[in-house]
């Protein structure tokens, strides 16, 4: 159990039959009435953020979540499939359970399951891929406008917006958590 008062960025817990992790806290004492703790907490299944205020002597659960290195396997148009390198165990995931997060991530690559007693809640895909550009549209010399864009097609199928000089069958770097080209891979 950790109280409101110990609450840290970071730290998960159980709330209302869901799991949350703390993005802020703040610990207020007005000048007149009880203090209290304002914190900012994300649903870890939904996604969605919540704004809260705890008192600092309410108790809740601490979840603890367990990371496990996968391998991504395939996808058959319902289910993701996932093998576990040490046992050779497969798990298969709902396709909207897996929602965007293997949007970057190709076959066989290692990706980070996120699992609560027992049960697949979430999908962490490595922080940085390297993918070929399989379509966009032709750069022209000269095309040197600072800041200007244009999207192209990556091999996993997702779309990212690349520099105008960026041309087919180039790789580049790609942030998975805004989606961002970063640049370009010798």
């Amino acid at each position: 159990m950790i109280s409101a008062g110990e609450f840290r960025n970071g730290v998960t817990i159980e709330f209302d039959g869901a799991l949350f992790i703390i993005n802020d806290f703040q610990h207020v004492k007005p000048g007149k009435g009880a203090a209290f703790v304002r914190s900012t907490l994300k649903n870890l299944e939904t996604g969605a953020t919540v704004e809260k205020t705890f008192r600092p002597s309410e108790k809740m659960p601490r979840a603890h979540i367990d990371r496990r290195d996968l391998q991504y396997l395939y996808n058959d148009g319902t289910l993701y499939y996932f093998m576990d390198n040490e046992s050779f165990e497969q798990l298969e995931m709902n396709a909207n359970d897996v929602g965007e997060s293997l949007v970057f991530v190709k076959e066989n690559e290692t990706v980070q399951v996120l699992m609560h007693n027992g049960r697949i809640f979430g999908i962490e895909p490595p922080l940085f891929v390297e993918l070929e550009i399989t379509e966009t549209e032709p750069g022209f010399k000269g095309d040197t406008a600072q800041g200007a864009t244009k999207p192209a097609t990556v091999e996993t199928g997702a779309t990212v917006k690349v520099p105008l000089f960026v041309s087919i069958g180039e790789k580049i770097k790609i942030d998975t958590r805004t989606g961002e080209y970063l640049g370009r891979v010798s």
